[in-house]
């Protein structure tokens, strides 16, 4: 059983930077990935970023590429998403994830564990 945790949510103004952070509990397998998901209401939920616990590989949504950039600290079972010349249009709540997932399933929010979200609002 894993737990994620999510912090780092606020109000920010557009162009503004926010760190989220995730922390994990329980054991994560090398065969996991770690992603953010977001979603804004009326809307559906959103692939974000994800990245693979064992080499550390990144993947992106392209209307965040070149702003957000995904990490992981495996030493505190922790995964980040910073966030940078942040947009109104960024405004969600963001959820970390966490379960065995290919290249391809990635995106498609199949995972076994989910945080509870923290808000994130970008003001123009």
């Amino acid at each position: 059983q894993v737990q994620l945790v999510e912090s780092g949510g606020g109000l920010v103004q557009a162009g503004g930077s926010l760190t989220l952070s995730c922390a994990a509990s329980g054991r994560i397998f090398s065969s996991y990935a770690m992603g953010w998901f977001r979603q804004a209401p009326g809307k559906e939920r959103e692939f974000v970023a994800a990245i693979t616990w064992r080499r550390g590989s990144t993947y992106y949504a392209d209307s965040v590429k070149g702003r957000f950039t995904i990490s992981r600290d495996n030493a505190k079972n922790t995964v980040y998403l910073q966030m940078n010349s942040l947009k109104p249009e960024d405004t969600a709540v963001y959820y970390c994830a966490a379960g065995p997932q290919t290249i391809a399933t990635m995106p498609k929010g199949e995972y076994d564990y989910w945080g509870q979200g923290t808000q994130v609002t970008v003001s123009s």
